[in-house]
């Protein structure tokens, strides 16, 4: 792809991407029902338990590097009936969690400068502690209660209808002739059964990955300028609610949590912003990151899909409700992240250690043991 392109063509592109993203996640739903009722509970009877659908959800998410892609195939997963939403919150709760390895990788690259990569590492864990904190504390009254859920389900009957039935969404009428296109081609190439329910499977996801990909970049290279001279100027005056906003803002232009909260790396080693000014931004983008789910919901026909989508929503504007609004809770997650930082300095070795563990080898350890 050139790196010049006008902003109407490239904007006409993100349009596009956004339409082959829908196709994507349509042509996963219709996979899996293809594959039907029997293969699906023998693929997904692993993530029966919360705690195992909590560390898919992690592990789902730093294999891709992006909450945004794996809440969508989830998404597509609860559409087709291969998932129920009280399997799939956990999951996305786990994406949350998952998709701040990002940042903290990014602040990896300052382990040269001790004073540089305190800052960088703990303006990156600021994230993490905030998405563990807000599972901790709302998985297990989801667990008990259904709130979460209810709330979303709530919303989802309002705006499509009740669980159980089927809804026209105009964007699925949208995407159902390409996707019949691809499933015609596989079929004439010989597959049906779960083999044609398999390609279909995987046609989505690879469709779904590249979209959101090429979206991503796209939409940075229109608002990059923008982006940098927002935060230079709203965070050099201090955080707060309007910094939450921003990252909202940032992120649902950008389409990726990510690349918001990988922005801020370099300027906290930097000491240009402060940690307790960035964090807002972080919890901001944790919302904003939630609208890409939300429209892969919108080419669906169940509404359950809607209802995760809408869960992961209310989960992290809970979230901020809990740890953030609430003043006593406000600094946990900073001194939480200044002390993390502190004993990374002192031993770098540590900080790899703890991107590993966090990410990897707990989430494995909790699939091994509760799958």
């Amino acid at each position: 792809m050139p790196d010049r392109i006008p902003t109407p063509a490239r904007s006409a592109l993100v349009v596009g991407l956004i339409y082959l993203f829908l196709v994507g996640v349509s042509s996963l739903e219709t996979g899996i029902k293809i594959m039907g009722a029997d293969t699906q509970e023998q693929l997904f009877s692993a993530v029966t338990n919360p705690i195992a659908g909590l560390c898919v959800g992690v592990l789902g998410t730093v294999l891709v590097q992006s909450s945004s892609a794996s809440t969508s195939v989830i998404v597509g997963l609860v559409a087709s009936g291969a998932l129920g939403v009280d399997q799939a919150v956990p999951m996305v709760m786990g994406a949350n969690i998952g998709t701040t390895v990002t940042n903290t990788l990014v602040s990896l690259g300052h382990v040269r400068q001790s004073n540089e990569f305190r800052r960088a590492f703990a303006a990156a864990t600021v994230h993490d502690f905030f998405n563990v904190l807000a599972v901790a504390l709302l998985l297990p009254l989801e667990l008990a209660t259904g709130v979460i859920s209810t709330i979303a389900e709530s919303i989802s009957e309002v705006l499509v209808g009740s669980a159980g039935t089927e809804w026209k969404s105009p964007i699925k009428q949208w995407v159902k002739e390409p996707v019949g296109w691809l499933e015609d081609i596989w079929s004439a190439v010989g597959a049906d059964g779960n083999l044609l329910g398999t390609l279909m499977v995987l046609t989505g996801l690879v469709i779904i990955l590249g979209a959101l990909t090429l979206i991503t970049k796209n939409m940075r290279k229109l608002v990059a300028d923008r982006v940098e001279r927002s935060i230079n100027a709203i965070l050099g005056k201090g955080g707060g609610a309007v910094a939450l906003a921003l990252g909202l803002v940032i992120t649902i232009a950008v389409q990726s949590s990510s690349i918001t909260t990988s922005i801020l790396i370099p300027l906290a080693a930097a000491g240009v912003v402060s940690l307790r000014n960035i964090y807002p931004v972080t919890l901001g983008a944790n919302v904003g990151t939630t609208i890409t789910a939300l429209l892969a919901a919108l080419a669906a026909s169940r509404p359950e899909a809607l209802t995760v989508g809408l869960a992961h929503t209310v989960f992290n504007v809970a979230g901020i409700l809990l740890l953030y609004v609430i003043p006593l809770a406000r600094d946990i997650p900073v001194r939480a992240a200044e002390i993390l930082a502190g004993v990374a300095v002192e031993r770098r070795t540590l900080a790899v250690a703890y991107v590993v563990g966090v990410f990897i080898i707990t989430p494995l350890i909790g699939v091994a043991v509760l799958g």
